[in-house]
């Protein structure tokens, strides 16, 4: 069989979560959707789906063989209709969602090179760091900041979210700076407000990751005036590197516990999977990868 077609169909198995309905939208039988699926199995040596009577789940391997076969297939795809279309006019309004920080500080000055190479296109941005739906909202991709939950939304992998955990030279020196991560619970941390009700935050350090308990002084919906009561003071803040790399290299802003890390954040540009997507969403596609996919490399704090 086929692989690409094997990949395509697994990944509509586990976007459907069932065979039957996966066969029903491919138009298959359910017995030919296991097929593709225990091919691939034996192919990789290793089970891709756990698999019961009334439900079926992915194994951690599974879980990356899926989220790799929609990038494969996004590019397959990408590459397709760019020989097709040919020198088709990019023309059109493209919307675009993407998380504030990330969009304010590196999206946005990137869309001004876009413009530039694209004069027919025009570019609604809209920055909001909850989960926007594509298609309740109408917009024409996302760049989402994340693990991606199974969907049926094709995805390009780019550069890890990186996030630097930092505090002001005037607060660490009215406090003593933390040794070890159990410290933080006697500082002053300003916690992010989608983040509510959580206590703790994730650190990656010599003995693998941990939950460190905080003690969260204030709570802001924003990363920029989380930031700028950083700045003045006010306590220890995790955020993306994006929005406080400049305050570190400059010294406004100090590496607290600089032997833990956060962990680094997957983040991917989504669209919708449509046979013909148009020029303008697949040159923008194109042009986020290139500028901030996994090869562009990473800036670190």
């Amino acid at each position: 069989m086929d692989r690409l077609t094997s990949m395509a169909v697994f990944v509509r198995a586990v976007d459907e979560r069932s065979f039957a309905a996966a066969a029903s939208r491919l138009a298959i039988s359910a017995a030919m959707v296991g097929k593709h699926v225990r091919g691939l199995e034996a192919r990789l040596g290793a089970k891709l789906l756990h698999r019961t009577t009334r439900r079926q789940s992915l194994t951690d391997l599974g879980r990356a063989y899926y989220e790799r076969c929609k990038e494969i297939l996004a590019d397959v795809e990408t590459a397709e209709n760019g020989a097709r279309e040919g020198g088709a006019a990019v023309r059109g309004t493209l919307h675009v969602t993407a998380p504030v920080s990330f969009g304010s500080r590196r999206l946005a000055p990137a869309l001004v090179d876009f413009l530039r190479a694209h004069p027919q296109v025009r570019v609604e941005l809209i920055l909001s760091d909850r989960v926007v739906d594509l298609v309740g909202d109408e917009m024409d991709v996302a760049v989402r900041v994340g693990r991606l939950t199974d969907s049926s939304l094709l995805a390009r992998r780019l550069a890890p979210y990186r996030l630097c955990l930092c505090a002001s030279p005037a607060y660490l020196k009215r406090h003593r700076p933390p040794r070890t991560p159990a410290d933080l619970a006697g500082h002053a941390c300003l916690g992010f407000v989608v983040e509510r009700g959580r206590d703790s935050w994730s650190l990656l350090g010599p003995r693998g990751a941990r939950r460190v308990p905080i003690d969260v002084r204030l709570t802001i919906n924003s990363g920029e005036a989380l930031r700028q009561a950083a700045l003045m003071g006010g306590g220890i803040i995790l955020q993306p590197e994006v929005l406080v790399g400049d305050d570190l290299r400059r010294g406004r802003l100090q590496r607290v516990l600089p032997s833990y890390e956060p962990p680094a954040q997957p983040m991917h540009v989504l669209y919708m999977p449509d046979r013909t997507p148009p020029a303008r969403v697949r040159r923008f596609v194109e042009f986020i990868v290139e500028r901030f996919g996994p090869e562009a490399g990473t800036d670190s704090c």
